[in-house]
């Protein structure tokens, strides 16, 4: 499979046709897709102008995208080398136990999914790299009582998500999957207690008298371990 720097060379190549320059953008987001595939896309072609299904694009459009979607890679990857180099340092100096923050990383390494969409036609309107730097932001600063895109602080727990994992809190404002280390116990609390069910047929939306739902007991309990 071609790699997203050689699939941003063919974005840019004036010799392609716009049908091939498209879908080279569009096999960027196989590497590289923030908000998910599907939702990313949406958000490229809301911002540049171009319809979804459009398949003879404008090349300024096209390069416009290219170059949003690489400058917000270029953030994740300055945050991810970052990430990585805490890591070893902990690691030296003994602390092996894997965190929650840990298991959200291994889930997102790359940049896919880091802020996920469900809702493809629903997703923060700003450029890809200002909403990841205020991510990376929450995300180096510890856990907050809100959203770390948008501080909404209605954050509601949601299963059956097309993600993995398939149950985790969203953002009513801005529509992101919020990595559960960004929001502290008080918030995950609220957030399951609002979007908790009683038990279901399958039984997966029981809530407990603390508010929990069973597939959270880990985002809760071991935050930040």
């Amino acid at each position: 499979m071609a790699g997203f720097r050689s699939l941003a060379r063919r974005v840019r190549d004036p010799r392609l046709v716009a049908a091939e320059r498209r879908t080279s953008l569009r096999r960027c987001l196989e590497h590289f897709a923030p908000y998910g595939h599907r939702a990313t896309w949406h958000h490229l072609c809301e911002r540049h102008g171009m319809a979804p299904h459009d398949r003879h694009p404008r090349p300024d459009q096209l390069l416009a995208a290219m170059e949003e979607l690489e400058e917000a890679r270029r953030v994740w990857q300055v945050y991810e080398a970052r990430f990585a180099d805490r890591r070893r340092r902990e690691k030296r100096d003994g602390v092996r136990k894997p965190t929650a923050m840990d298991d959200w990383h291994r889930r997102t390494w790359g940049g896919f999914g880091v802020a996920w969409c469900e809702d493809p036609a629903r997703h923060p309107d700003e450029r890809l790299a200002d909403v990841l730097r205020r991510l990376t932001t929450a995300l180096d600063s510890g856990p907050g009582d809100g959203c770390p895109v948008c501080a909404s602080p209605r954050v509601i727990w949601h299963d059956d998500l097309g993600h993995d994992p398939a149950s985790g809190p969203v953002c009513a404002a801005c529509g992101i999957l919020v990595p559960p280390p960004a929001l502290s116990q008080r918030a995950l609390a609220r957030a399951l207690t609002d979007g908790g069910e009683q038990e279901g047929d399958d039984g997966r939306t029981l809530v407990d008298s603390a508010g929990r739902t069973h597939h959270a007991e880990q985002a809760l309990g071991n935050q930040h371990a």
